[in-house]
């Protein structure tokens, strides 16, 4: 007995050896709309996104937080945002020292990590991402930076444009110099898995594009703004295609699974607002384009949570749409599975394992998720095709709402059924306040 024991462990472990572990590159854009992108109506040509999709699977009900931080947050955890009292775009840093990191944990078994781009989870080099799993950091440590000066908003972390342990000063478009790294950074790996995250700055304001990428928009978008908005989509678009050919290039392609998605909402801020250093930015609001969907950055409605996003992984997943709901806190515990990381011990995750349902082997199931806009202020709960939408309002104005939409129904949310479903309001509160009571738990541990 004790022979056969042995050899069926030796035999999973080699069955274990033999499999070899994917790459994963993770891409995301920065306030891109629901709309932005061609494939859902937009004006701005994104022909490599489209060929990503050809070869993959659209997730059409792919689900981040109304901003930055606290998508970045849950992407790298696997926890709701909220466990680390994180809702607004942030320059503290965010986790506690012990938190386990995607990108802790996949280096953990055999993998090397880096990121090129934002940051946004701590705005100061002692709270890097180095700090937390990645062998290598590139880019903004604080949010969305001028495109050309790489400065962040007036400030204490205006200066934030660093590699690995130093701040440093480059010239050139924030979009072309991130993809630099990123492509630079895939043709030095060697034979060991790797995690890439590349979370671009664009088409985060403030928005100021190369003449050759404004020359390329067409004709029919008109003005200023507008033609550096659209331009900035294609600037990042090709930046993807950039990506994608070097994991080609150097034979990765075939076993990486790499993702595309946005962090929030598109937003319809003031451009040259007078938060950055001024630089000759286009006057205007941003034209981002969430339709049909609800409102825009910031909203806990779906045109603030809800987000174009794409997957693809050669011979592994196959090309279609996924209808199923995802929360951007699902990755890492699905990147872990497929990594072959066990967690030494319970990590609180509120993310599920999407692997069996991404491949089919699962069908899609109902899901329950909760978001919570900045400041706490608005919060919304969906449970299967339900969503319920709590708005407690500001001291300023202290009017709240509550708000119920059949999500599967009426997925623009046009039509408010609180009047008319009081019992399923209240059980939506029942379910928001057991999905919240661990907000800010995270924080105990610090």
């Amino acid at each position: 007995m004790n022979t056969f024991r042995i050899l069926f462990f030796a035999l999973v472990a080699f069955a274990a050896q033999a499999v070899e572990p994917p790459n994963i590159v993770f891409i995301i854009a920065d306030d891109l709309g629901w709309a932005d992108v061609a494939f859902h109506g937009g004006n701005a040509p994104t022909p490599n996104l489209e060929r990503l999709m050809a070869d993959g699977v659209e997730l059409t009900q792919h689900y981040v937080y109304p901003v930055c931080s606290p998508t970045r947050a849950a992407l790298l955890s696997g926890r709701y945002a909220t466990r680390f009292g994180v809702t607004s775009p942030q320059n503290e840093r965010a986790y506690p020292w012990n938190t386990v990191t995607l990108a802790s944990a996949l280096k953990s078994v055999g993998y090397d990590t880096a990121i090129c781009g934002k940051w946004h989870l701590g705005s100061k080099l002692e709270w890097g991402p180095q700090k937390f799993g990645f062998d290598h950091g590139y880019g903004s440590l604080a949010g969305g930076v001028g495109p050309w000066d790489h400065q962040y908003k007036k400030g204490e972390f205006m200066t934030t444009w660093y590699r690995d342990a130093q701040l440093i000063e480059e010239k050139g478009h924030v979009t072309d110099l991130i993809t630099r790294e990123a492509v630079q950074w895939i043709e030095s790996r060697t034979g060991k898995p790797f995690f890439l995250y590349v979370p671009f700055t664009a088409v985060h304001l403030p928005v100021k594009e190369p003449d050759e990428w404004v020359a390329r928009v067409p004709v029919g978008v008109t003005g200023d703004l507008a033609r550096h908005y659209a331009a900035c989509i294609m600037h990042m678009d090709d930046s993807v295609g950039r990506i994608a050919a070097a994991l080609e290039k150097a034979g990765r392609s075939s076993n990486t699974l790499l993702i595309f998605a946005s962090d929030n909402g598109g937003s319809w801020a003031v451009n040259e607002g007078q938060a950055y250093p001024a630089d000759g930015y286009p006057a205007g609001k941003l034209p981002a384009n969430n339709s049909p969907l609800r409102d825009q950055k910031g909203s806990v409605y779906e045109g603030g949570i809800r987000v174009p996003c794409i997957a693809r992984w050669p011979g592994k997943l196959k090309p279609g749409k996924f209808a199923g709901v995802i929360h951007i806190a699902d990755w890492m515990p699905t990147f872990c599975a497929i990594a072959g990381y066990q967690p030494p011990r319970d990590l609180k995750w509120d993310g599920i394992n999407l692997w069996p349902q991404l491949t089919g082997a699962e069908p899609p199931k109902p899901r329950a998720f909760y978001v919570a806009g900045p400041g706490f202020h608005a919060r919304a709960v969906r449970d299967g095709d339900w969503k319920l939408v709590v708005d407690e309002g500001l001291k300023k104005d202290p009017t709240g709402k509550t708000e119920l939409f059949n999500i599967a129904n009426d997925p623009n949310e046009t039509t408010d059924l609180a009047a008319k479903e009081p019992q399923r309001v209240e059980a939506l509160r029942l379910r928001l306040a057991e999905l919240s009571k661990a907000d800010r738990d995270a924080l105990a541990n610090d």
